[in-house]
């Protein structure tokens, strides 16, 4: 693991170390344990075809992380530095990257307020760490799907809110909630808002829904970064991949489930798919809403939109094509750390 203290009487940020797994030490004040002061990050290295490691578009984590940090009040990093230390980090630990195009080692960097004092105001002291661990596939075996509880009465985000920021005050209410879709039956929650119940995220996955219009033309539709939803590396990735194939018409706006019943009554609904660090790309084939089950036929598709972009993005990751998306580590491990 690495740490690297901020203090802010002592000139800010310390010198990182890269020190064996071990626990932190705290005060039992210290305002992360009593105000959430804190955020994270989900990224992954993968060992690529070739044997290089790389991670997939870590510039991007970094401008999350930080603008997680800014919401938070704690202090804000430079990315270069950052993804330096995160490669120094890999580069030590690289036997734990799986030998597997199927596995890879998660890294999850942390940053936590520390402040020995009760009282919410913002922290003058700070924790940065990371810690790694190998992960298996969701896919092992071939595609799977998921199943989806959409209830109403519960929502992730609001306007005003941090449901666009990483941070671990977003993800303790929705534990509850995932155990009751586990106790259906289902495997996560699909996340509405409003009164029209839109459509924000399942899980911790941003969504996509693969629609055909009148005219027979295909439209992926995501709904917007309006503040609801956490901005997730793979949803603008995808984004990114639509408008070059051009495949689709893309469609950033809301979508609520009375369109969405709308287009599976009619037809016209043929994917939904589920997109995050953690799975890639996971397709959904059924939503409990109301208590009707509502089936979507993604794997039903001859021409599946979801196993397109999952092909691209996992071949861009284990180096299967050569793109500015895969960072090798090696580019960074070796250059000075400030």
């Amino acid at each position: 693991m690495f740490t690297v203290q901020y203090k802010d009487k002592v000139n800010g940020w310390q010198k990182p170390k890269i020190v064996p797994l071990g626990n932190i030490s705290l005060h039992p004040a210290s305002k992360v344990l009593h105000y959430a002061v804190e955020l994270f990050e989900g990224m992954k290295a993968y060992r690529g075809v070739d044997d290089k490691i790389r991670l997939f578009r870590p510039d991007l984590n970094m401008i999350r992380m930080n603008r997680s940090a800014e919401r938070s009040g704690l202090p804000t990093f430079d990315s270069e530095e950052m993804i330096k230390v995160l490669c120094r980090l890999i580069q030590i630990d690289q036997e734990w990257v799986p030998h597997s195009e199927t596995s890879s080692l998660y890294i999850r960097p942390t940053l936590i307020g520390t402040d020995p004092a009760l009282g919410v105001i913002t922290s003058e002291s700070a924790l940065l760490f990371a810690i790694c661990s190998p992960v298996d596939s969701y896919f092992s075996g071939g595609f799977k799907s998921t199943s989806l509880l959409a209830d109403p009465r519960y929502t992730r985000a609001w306007p005003g809110g941090c449901g666009d920021r990483k941070m671990g005050c977003n993800y303790a209410p929705a534990v509850k909630i995932q155990r009751q879709a586990v106790d259906q039956g289902l495997q996560s929650v699909l996340w509405l808002f409003g009164e029209d119940d839109q459509i924000t995220e399942a899980g911790t996955m941003n969504i996509f829904i693969v629609l055909k219009n009148e005219n027979g033309e295909k439209e992926l539709v995501t709904p917007p970064l309006s503040g609801l939803i956490l901005p997730g590396i793979i949803r603008s990735s995808v984004l990114d991949l639509a408008r070059e194939h051009k495949r689709t018409l893309i469609s950033e706006r809301n979508i609520n489930m009375k369109e969405l019943i709308y287009h599976l009554e009619k037809g016209r609904c043929l994917e939904m798919f589920g997109v995050g660090t953690a799975c890639a790309v996971l397709p959904i084939t059924s939503i409990l809403y109301k208590d009707t089950l509502l089936e979507i036929p993604t794997l039903e598709q001859k021409d599946k939109e979801f196993e397109f972009y999952y092909k691209i993005l996992t071949s861009i990751q284990y180096g299967h094509v050569d793109h500015p998306w895969g960072v090798c580590i090696d580019d960074y491990y070796k250059s000075e750390i400030k």
